[in-house]
């Protein structure tokens, strides 16, 4: 039996091949993929792929634009048994060298105007294939699998197989690869289907058709919603970026959309979001953040129609999931029940077990639960309880319902738009810089991003650094969600008895900063 992902996406293409797929929403004239499209281009890239003769299981790391040609690299990577391995298109060089020289990709894939610098940190770390793809469809990687048959033999993996690695930045600086399985997957893709009351491809009335504004680097846009679109056969408006006005448009031809908190409270500051426009529409799904009560409540009031928040993580993919119907049972504030086959606990901080509404630290168990962290032994089995359970590093309580609430973050993660910013990562690269002696970085409320990162800094000695230049410095040498919105300079950082920085009261300090 063959348990490759690609090929359970691929068993669920409609019966007439020739049907749409994939439209593009934002192209300058729309582009129409059939299904018999994307049976033929994955076929030709995964032929390039098994040209290279590479390793079993190699890496193949792609930095690329959204693109629906980026979307079949993914499929054909898994397509041709290999792991793929999606990186941030913010990232910058210092980033991107770490991911290279940690992964060890065999090939990597890059936007053409990154290709010098890109190729270069690539060859240095023993890369033999350097593509570009750019998301006007050109580049070296179409080019050569042009010349490639549009017949493929489906490589056979085990479910326990490697699928992809996606790196998720750790407290210390240092990214750390989740390892996600075949069978990781493809378990919580058909748990979404139908828990979320996906259409088949072969049931007769309307399919659905999703709306897809999101990037394809991460789980949301690439797991949660390009999967259940695949596996239901159902069409997909494609942008490559979101656009309110331009989503509002098109939302009366679609029955789903998936966003983070950010793109609904864009979608509500415009004029023409209205119960009108969502007349076609049964689901919007919000994750990757917290979604703001007023936010929740607002929608509701506009569009009729009530926002399913769920949970999710780049280890585990899908956790939980407020209830698809009815559609009064979705609570806002919460992030819903454990969904089919997730078992989910909180314990307290010796690991003793909590009861209804008390809160402590999440921990999971399921088949969409990891493999590890990729090359790091030591870091995975700090991660699982004995009893072989995984610590979120999330903070929340279950109610006796059990509705799940998240209420903190061990971790002092930061989430801005939906990304995930670590602020000993972003500390790292401050402390660096000229006149720095040392610095803090914290998460404030953002009306907008949900959270603002916020650099404080203490400058050294004699030393005048000014908090614009190091804005500006920061720019060239981190993703844009990693750079402060603000930085303030201070004489000393608040610190306890132990001597260790006290962010909550840097935290309270600035959390009105973008309240107006």
């Amino acid at each position: 039996m063959n348990n490759n992902l690609f090929a359970a996406l691929r068993a669920a293409f409609p019966a007439e091949l020739h049907s749409v797929a994939i439209e593009t929403a934002d192209t300058p004239e729309p582009l129409y993929y059939t299904w018999r499209d994307i049976e033929r281009g994955t076929a030709m890239l995964a032929n390039l792929i098994d040209s290279l003769n590479l390793p079993p299981d190699s890496r193949i790391a792609v930095q690329a634009e959204k693109s629906v040609e980026a979307l079949m690299l993914y499929l054909a990577v898994l397509r041709a048994g290999h792991v793929f391995l999606p990186l941030n298109t913010a990232y910058q060089a210092a980033e991107i060298g770490y991911f290279i020289s940690n992964a060890e990709p065999a090939v990597v894939v890059c936007a053409g105007k990154n290709f010098g610098w890109v190729s270069k940190a690539a060859f240095l770390s023993g890369t033999a294939h350097v593509f570009t793809l750019n998301e006007d469809r050109s580049g070296t990687l179409l080019d050569r699998a042009a010349f490639h048959s549009d017949q493929h033999q489906v490589a056979v993996r085990r479910g326990d197989d490697l699928a992809a690695i996606l790196y998720t930045s750790g407290t210390t600086g240092r990214s750390k690869g989740a390892m996600l399985t075949h069978a990781n997957l493809l378990s919580n893709a058909q748990v979404l289907k139908d828990f979320w009351g996906w259409t088949d491809a072969a049931a007769k009335g309307r399919q659905d058709v999703l709306v897809h504004a999101l990037p394809i680097f991460h789980v949301h846009g690439l797991f949660v919603a390009s999967h259940c679109a695949l596996l239901s056969g159902a069409r997909m408006l494609w942008f490559s970026r979101f656009d309110a006005r331009a989503t509002v448009a098109r939302l009366p031809e679609a029955t789903v959309f998936m966003g983070v908190p950010t793109l609904y409270v864009r979608l509500l500051a415009e004029p023409g979001f209205t119960r009108e426009a969502c007349r076609n529409m049964r689901l919007f799904v919000s994750g990757s953040a917290p979604l703001l009560i007023e936010t929740f409540n607002e929608f509701r009031e506009r569009s009729g129609h009530t926002i399913l928040e769920r949970y999710g993580m780049s280890e585990t993919v899908m956790l939980t999931s407020n209830p698809y119907r009815p559609e009064s049972a979705r609570r806002g504030g919460t992030v819903g029940l454990p969904l089919p086959g997730v078992q989910l606990r909180v314990r307290d901080d010796k690991g003793g077990p909590l009861g209804d509404s008390e809160v402590g630290g999440i921990e999971v168990k399921g088949p969409n639960v990891f493999k590890g962290y990729w090359r790091m032994p030591e870091k995975t089995a700090d991660e699982f309880t004995t009893d072989l359970w995984f610590k979120t590093g999330d903070v929340g309580r279950v109610d006796a319902s059990g509705y799940v609430t998240i209420v903190g973050r061990s971790k002092d993660l930061i989430i801005t738009g939906g990304y995930n910013v670590y602020p000993a990562e972003i500390e790292g690269f401050v402390n660096e810089l000229p006149g720095v002696a040392e610095s803090a970085v914290v998460g404030v409320p953002h009306p907008d991003f949900g959270e603002a990162v916020v650099a404080v800094v203490v400058a050294r000695p004699g030393a005048t650094p000014d908090a614009m230049a190091i804005v500006a410095q920061l720019k060239s040498q981190i993703a844009a969600f990693k750079v402060p919105k603000r930085v303030f300079m201070v004489t000393e950082l608040p610190r306890n008895a132990m001597g260790k920085v006290q962010k909550n009261l840097l935290r309270d300090e600035h959390k009105a900063l973008f309240a107006a």
